[in-house]
């Protein structure tokens, strides 16, 4: 079997969580979550700072409850993983559901600000597939429109814009570390601001809303008296996610990085001339694939699954649109996004895919 995804880890990783078993005297949120944190922010640059989470998802809710009220609406595009619309609803906001442009996939700003209500606090995107070529306009919407803007960047970790990696610039930023994203720490996620006042609320409702209870996490201790002014969740990292993550993070720039950009450049050299196929422009040099996603035109798509399927090769359907979910639905169509849902497949990606895998799955998507 040709994997579409998976976690790439080995004997490093195993040897850490065993020091962490083996020497910490304990598994839960502490020193080695803070060495993690200090190795994210020297890894992203610029200064800002890091909290570090129990998922991506997390990382999304607690953000968006540290700059909104419930009610307040919250623009986000309808293609991306439901996480990112439960984490909106978790924090008591509503997602407004908008379309995404047809040749990128990322949030459309034209159809998002017809969304614009005196609700709206908040501009949510998503770098799907790590495409992070709409950043700067994005921030440029946030400020005319006099909006926060998190940018959901759970595809993106490594990723540079204009010579900036994500995370380093901008208002508060959240990636992902599960399983199977760019680096992972087995489950986690983190929050990046500049914001002093955001990484303190993030930093407390992580912990329960305890008030300063990381600082004393950190150190091996307890806070025993203390206080509670926020709503909080059991959101922390554990000591055993970040020895993972310290090890993963080591690694991506040597190993990682190199070999998802490699496979991404020859995905793209060899299905360039496919009439039946649509490719994402970007520029792969700035650009760690998470996933690589193709649009199958003329009707092909139920047949090249089908001969996936009988090839014993694992395919995608990232993602269903949100605004199609009952709990999410809309009184209005998007059309776009509604055709690009019929025409997506992802195509595995993965840092121990290999060439000759590669060039087998190019070869059945050329001669459909």
């Amino acid at each position: 079997m040709i994997r579409l995804s998976k976690s790439v880890v080995g004997k490093l990783e195993s040897e850490a969580v065993a020091r962490v078993i083996e020497n910490s005297g304990y598994l839960g949120m502490g020193a080695v979550v803070n060495l993690f944190e200090k190795d994210l922010e020297e890894y992203i640059g610029s200064g800002y700072r890091c909290v570090c989470v129990n998922s991506g998802t997390a990382a999304l809710h607690l953000a968006i409850q540290a700059v909104t009220r419930p009610g307040d609406e919250v623009l986000v595009p309808s293609f991306t993983f439901v996480s990112t619309y439960q984490a909106i609803t978790g924090a008591g906001c509503v997602p407004i559901s908008c379309e995404v442009d047809p040749t990128s996939l990322l949030l459309d700003l034209d159809d998002a600000e017809k969304r614009i209500t005196p609700k709206t606090k908040l501009i949510l995107p998503v770098y799907y597939a790590s495409n992070v070529t709409m950043v700067d306009a994005y921030q440029e919407f946030a400020k005319k429109h006099h909006l926060r803007i998190i940018e959901d960047a759970a595809h993106a970790f490594g990723c540079i814009s204009n010579h900036r990696k994500i995370g380093s610039f901008g208002d508060i930023i959240c990636f992902s570390f599960d399983g199977i994203k760019n680096i992972t720490s087995g489950e986690g996620g983190a929050i990046f601001s500049a914001d002093q006042k955001v990484i303190q609320k993030v930093s407390d409702a992580r912990l329960l809303g305890v008030c300063k209870d990381s600082e004393k996490r950190y150190k091996g201790e307890r806070s025993w008296v203390f206080d509670v002014t926020d709503q909080g969740y059991r959101y922390h990292m554990s000591n055993i996610f970040a020895a993972i993550g310290i090890v993963q993070l080591r690694r991506f720039e040597t190993e990682f990085a190199p070999r998802r950009r490699h496979i991404a450049k020859s995905y793209t050299m060899l299905l360039s001339g496919n009439p039946n196929i649509q490719l994402i422009p970007m520029n792969y040099d700035d650009t760690v694939p998470h996933i690589f996603p193709i649009l199958v035109l003329n009707g092909k798509r139920e047949e090249l699954m089908q001969v996936f399927k009988e090839k014993d090769i694992q395919f995608g359907i990232q993602y269903r649109p949100n605004h199609l979910l009952s709990y999410f639905k809309t009184s209005y169509a998007l059309p776009v996004t509604e055709d690009i849902y019929s025409k997506i497949l992802t195509i595995p990606m993965h840092p121990e895919l290999s060439d000759s895998d590669i060039e087998f799955i190019c070869s059945i998507i050329n001669n459909l």
